[in-house]
């Protein structure tokens, strides 16, 4: 649940953003719209980043879990 709450703030930060920037834009809507377009670039790749990060944590996780059941399972049952 903390995941998606990260997820939901960073997209909600990023359509403040841009928001309060086409509202208060001192310079041309064209120069306008390529600001946005770079930082929505620029938060697309931290939000990958973080994804990416959380992935391999879950993936690791995961993995622990699979190896700590194979050895209790090789140290339990007999066959």
């Amino acid at each position: 649940m903390k995941n998606n709450q990260v997820i939901l703030g960073v997209l909600g930060g990023l359509a403040a953003g841009a928001l309060l920037g086409i509202l208060f834009a001192p310079q041309k809507g064209s120069k306008t719209r390529k600001m946005i377009l770079n930082k929505g670039e620029d938060y697309a790749g931290e939000l990958k980043s973080k994804f990416d990060s959380l992935y391999d944590n879950v993936t690791n996780k995961y993995n622990g879990v699979i190896k700590d059941a194979e050895e209790y399972v090789s140290k339990n049952v007999e066959v």
